[in-house]
């Protein structure tokens, strides 16, 4: 079904391989270790195998998503994460935002209000959108420990909504996986999912996107003509 752009009052946007390039730098983590035993790979190709293999990983990873919610121990984890977070407090991470993210950003904010809808601790989200030099633009931010339940759950999406004043079903979810179009159409909003990040185009469909896009960067292209 096609977006019906009348809806459309508010934005929410997951984080990971939608604004932050977390695949690629995924992949060059793994990719030297491909290269040791490239002669064993298709076309002895081992850019390629890396990234095919961040994008196998990453179906099992959103089946996990949920998990801790289900069985409720999502708060131990978040206690363990935290306590992580602080023990390396001295370890700066470089996120990478994908390109053409920010000036996107910055020419919707100017219609839409905007949220951030993430799996990930609400911390490094932070982070991220400081250091990417984005947090001014976002009227809130949703992270794993905002509300009970976190993505594929509607939960979040139903607090962003609030918080920007319009209704779930006026929003649009924009993700790379998923987790993130299921989250969207449990919460009745509409979906754009990005081949950017971790999903590929066959499953954003089969999850029922509303729109495809090769990036997070042209959503000014079907949101504003």
């Amino acid at each position: 079904m096609p977006l019906d752009l009348t809806r459309i009052q508010a934005l929410c946007f997951d984080v990971d391989g939608t604004l932050n390039d977390t695949d690629d730098q995924y992949i060059d983590k793994v990719e030297p270790f491909l290269r040791a035993i490239r002669f064993l790979l298709p076309g002895r190709d081992s850019q390629r195998a890396a990234r095919r293999f961040v994008m196998w990983a990453e179906a099992p990873g959103n089946m996990m998503i949920g998990l801790p919610d289900r069985f409720g121990f999502d708060d131990d984890l978040a206690r363990l994460s935290s306590w992580v977070s602080q023990k390396r407090k001295s370890r700066i991470k470089h996120f990478r935002p994908i390109e053409g993210v920010r000036e996107a950003l910055v020419t919707l904010r100017r219609r839409y209000p905007m949220s951030v809808v993430s799996a990930r601790d609400e911390t490094t989200t932070r982070e991220f959108l400081a250091q990417a030099g984005l947090d001014s633009l976002f009227t809130c931010v949703a992270g794993a420990q905002t509300v009970q339940h976190t993505k594929p759950y509607p939960d979040p999406i139903y607090w962003a909504a609030r918080q920007m004043g319009v209704s779930p079903s006026n929003c649009l979810m924009i993700g790379d996986t998923s987790v993130d179009i299921r989250a969207g159409k449990a919460a009745g909003a509409q979906t754009v999912g990005v081949l950017c990040g971790f999903g590929e185009e066959p499953e954003l469909r089969r999850w029922g996107a509303d729109h495809i896009l090769q990036s997070t960067s042209q959503l000014t292209s079907i949101l504003l003509p």
